[in-house]
């Protein structure tokens, strides 16, 4: 339920910092992140995701796995309203501490849990939109770092990718839509995940880390209900320029000019 209740920003003066936090600035609208550098910290994947899907204003979204609360801030203007659920009862309250430091209490709603028993916390098929950047590593394959919250973000310890597929189904309408950053080369295990729950992929974006290096991440999005087939594979995002820079259309995204 959403309250018409607005707050107003704080003041970066006004922000109060713990042991192992920074504030940074989102450059969007005066936005800031609260992060601590113990736990994950966002990175480019997560905005990469949230500027994604061609958002509706009256849309209910819903966030799994939220971390910061970084995506929620990006896409506020963009929707009626989102809802957040994370795990760690520490990212759960920085998430919500970013969402008062901004002002949007009236508009994204944080809640500590574990999607694996979403039944539990929310109604079913009551979303427009599921978006989600979940762990992209088995536990056996790859480092599995030694701070907690960093291991939790980056491999599955806590939830699989069935688990995030079957929590998004729950969550989403009929032709309610999915959208998820993750690794090519677990598109195939996606594919059948998302067939499975009755998700089709109808849409799909390789980013790649420079126009001369394989990708390293994909862009995915599914419809509730799609018929198999007709997906839609777009033009390769590219990130950085041969010399290291950002590409333009990177700088768009960052700077909140992207479409």
């Amino acid at each position: 339920m959403t309250s018409d209740k607005m707050t107003q920003p704080m003041e970066y003066e006004q922000i109060a910092l713990g042991p192992n936090e920074r504030l940074d600035d989102l450059l969007l609208r005066g936005r800031k992140i609260i992060q601590n550098t113990k736990e994950f910290c966002f990175s480019i994947d997560a905005v990469l995701l949230a500027h994604y899907p061609n958002y509706h204003k009256n849309w209910r979204v819903f966030d799994l796995g939220t971390g910061t609360g970084v995506m929620p801030l990006l896409i506020a203007d963009e929707v009626r309203e989102i809802h957040a659920l994370e795990i760690n009862p520490t990212m759960a309250e920085l998430a919500r501490r970013n969402v008062r430091i901004n002002g949007l209490e009236h508009k994204i709603f944080v809640q500590q849990g574990d999607y694996r028993s979403i039944n539990t916390l929310y109604s079913p098929e009551s979303f427009d939109l599921v978006i989600a950047n979940p762990p992209y590593r088995p536990v056996n394959r790859g480092f599995v770092s030694d701070l907690d919250g960093v291991a939790r973000a980056r491999h599955e310890l806590t939830a699989t990718l069935g688990d995030v597929v079957r929590a998004a189904r729950y969550l989403l309408k009929f032709h309610g839509k999915f959208a998820m950053v993750h690794l090519p080369e677990r598109l195939g295990e996606i594919v059948v995940a998302m067939h499975e729950n009755q998700i089709e992929i109808k849409r799909l974006q390789l980013v790649q880390p420079k126009r001369s290096k394989p990708s390293n991440l994909m862009l995915v999005e599914g419809i509730v209900g799609g018929v198999a087939g007709g997906m839609k594979a777009e033009i390769p995002l590219i990130v950085h320029n041969e010399d290291g820079s950002y590409t333009d259309r990177i700088m768009e995204i960052y700077n909140g000019r992207a479409n």
